[in-house]
């Protein structure tokens, strides 16, 4: 006599092959995220770092915007070049333990397709840096008084380092608080050593 399955059990069988895939599917992606999170934050402190440096010797808007502009573009240039070498050599990497250990072609085919693309990585990498670096650029833009333009950056910089780091906290899935604070902290010290540092230089004069 046949056995009719379970549909609790059948059920419960299809839940558990699929949780694997759905898992690594949301680890790939929180990772990329986080990745682009991490991007975003370094554009944003670097670049208001540049521009707080040159705002400490020199108060001209246009030096401090041009400044921030030449950042954001060697910045960005430099996390696309550094993130395509980085990402290539994994995938060289990659593909070659897969050929070591998996004769079939299609089979080899298939798992390189779903390895990371060295383009987008560094396409994704040089966004996330410019949508950071945007943010003091575009605070400095329409201000001309120098101690307003100042504390303007400063406080957009501070709102955007607090939403960079509370995203990266949800995706680490770390606590919210101390992220936050570490995150905006560590803006904080940037920009200010950055800013001591010059305006010392500055005063004692370059020969």
């Amino acid at each position: 006599m046949a056995t009719i399955p379970d549909h609790d059990m059948v059920h419960h069988q299809t839940t558990l092959e699929l949780e694997p895939k759905d898992l690594f599917d949301y680890s790939k992606r929180s990772q990329w995220l986080r990745a682009a999170v991490l991007g975003a934050n370094d554009g944003l402190v670097s670049t208001a770092s540049l521009m707080m440096g040159v705002g400490a010797v020199k108060k001209d808007m246009k030096a401090m915007i041009l400044t921030g502009f030449a950042g954001l573009v060697a910045g960005a240039c430099s996390m696309a070049i550094g993130e395509l070498v980085s990402v290539y050599s994994q995938l060289d990497i990659e593909v070659a333990q897969i050929k070591r250990e998996i004769n079939r072609r299609d089979i080899v085919e298939a798992e390189v397709d779903s390895l990371p693309n060295p383009w987008q990585a560094a396409a994704a990498s040089a966004l996330a840096f410019s949508l950071g670096a945007i943010v003091p650029l575009l605070a400095a833009s329409f201000i001309k008084p120098y101690k307003v333009r100042v504390l303007v950056v400063a406080v957009a910089v501070t709102v955007a380092l607090a939403v960079f780091g509370w995203l990266g906290a949800a995706l680490g899935r770390a606590p919210a608080v101390k992220s936050t604070f570490r995150v905006v902290v560590g803006g904080w010290m940037a920009m200010a050593i950055t800013y001591g540092l010059t305006m010392l230089i500055g005063a004692k004069g370059l020969h």
